[in-house]
């Protein structure tokens, strides 16, 4: 029998949330439904999900917040936020966060079904098995980047990547000092060249610029509308 995707839900409309709810376990998912923020940060903790769908207007804690903590937890959980709110300040908001989609209500339940879908192929895909172009350790400057254990070593200190960010620094150091393209960076990590998994890569590019800042030796600069490159002075 094949795994149900687990999913939590956090909505505080009591209505509403029991329906989707409903709807979601009738689409075969497992679904755990969280009344607010905190709640859902708690539910979030206490087990081990596919994907979270979270309202943005909720009492206690609200989606972005809840986001951040929930990011900090996972960094590559899907995250998609559903909100009766369309302004772009808050829909760039949530994709500077790092949230995979954004839907506002009232929404097609269908299109729904759609975004789960696309965000969780684009996540079970985002490794990139390169083997035979890529190396398995770089020493660049004052940094070992271990790319099978994940891990950054920087000045001594030690630092676990998340997939994504770990398949990003892959492609920059292969392009050091070059311009590493940013279709190629969507096309091989998210699969999908769009604004919205263009955005989740500026997030992740930002992740790595805090990290390698602590050797001032390297630079990550932004090329617009091409890509990016990994400056190192030799």
């Amino acid at each position: 029998m094949e795994k149900k995707i687990k999913l939590l839900l956090v909505e505080d409309d009591p209505s509403f949330g029991s329906v989707l709810k409903d709807y979601l376990t009738l689409n075969d998912y497992d679904v755990t439904l969280a009344i607010d923020g905190e709640d859902g940060l708690e539910k979030f903790k206490a087990d081990t999900f596919d994907v979270c769908l979270s309202d943005v207007m909720m009492p206690k804690k609200d989606g972005f917040t809840l986001a951040k903590e929930i990011i900090d937890l996972n960094p590559d959980i899907p995250l998609i936020f559903l909100t009766a709110k369309n302004m772009r300040e808050d829909i760039l908001t949530g994709y500077k966060l790092g949230a995979n989609d954004y839907i506002t209500k009232p929404f097609d339940s269908e299109v729904l079904l759609y975004k789960i879908n696309a965000v969780l192929q684009r996540n079970s895909n985002s490794t990139i098995n390169s083997e035979n172009d890529v190396k398995e350790v770089y020493e660049i400057s004052n940094f070992k980047f271990n790319t099978k254990l994940r891990q950054l070593e920087i000045n001594g200190k030690m630092h676990k990547l998340s997939p994504k960010e770990n398949e990003l620094l892959k492609l920059l150091c292969k392009y050091k000092n070059d311009l590493m393209p940013r279709e190629e960076a969507l096309t091989k990590i998210w699969h999908n060249d769009n604004y919205f998994t263009s955005r989740s890569m500026d997030v992740y590019i930002a992740k790595i610029r805090k990290l390698l800042k602590e050797d001032d030796n390297i630079e990550i600069a932004n090329i617009h509308g091409e890509g990016f490159r990994l400056l190192v002075k030799e």
